[in-house]
């Protein structure tokens, strides 16, 4: 009568997905390491939550201005929901060891999504603000 799950290996693994939405587990890859961010992307057609359930992560958004990103972020709280609007831009830098749960639509990993390249001089200011904030969490 209860269904379980865990989530092990890297990556983005959608496990449960019902009628109209889906529960994902998001777990460390190289891909989500400040160093390796060079783009954000949005959905279309639903918000993403996001929890953290271990290590630690900081949730970038961003609005587009000017065709230039600009950027607010949030180091994360474990246990904490965190909500990613419709129609906004972001991504998440994870440090390894890191899972987050994410909630969101059915299939948006499939078709929902768009992705805003980051130019060099945007990179290198995020990596700064990531940085700076992972360094509080010590």
């Amino acid at each position: 009568m209860i269904e379980t799950y865990k989530i092990e290996g890297d990556g983005y693994h959608p496990f449960l997905i019902r009628d109209g939405w889906q529960v994902a587990q998001l777990n460390y890859q190289e891909e989500q390491h400040i160093d390796n961010i060079t783009r954000l992307d949005v959905h279309l057609k639903t918000d993403e939550v996001f929890v953290l359930t271990k290590g630690n992560s900081v949730l970038i958004a961003a609005k587009i201005e000017n065709n230039e990103p600009v950027f607010e972020l949030e180091l994360m709280e474990q246990h904490k929901v965190y909500n990613i609007p419709q129609n906004m831009w972001h991504n998440i830098a994870m440090e390894k060891g890191s899972e987050v749960i994410i909630i969101e639509k059915a299939n948006t990993h499939i078709s929902d999504f768009e992705f805003f390249p980051l130019s060099e001089e945007k990179q290198i200011e995020l990596k700064q603000k990531v940085k700076t904030l992972f360094s509080t969490a010590y």
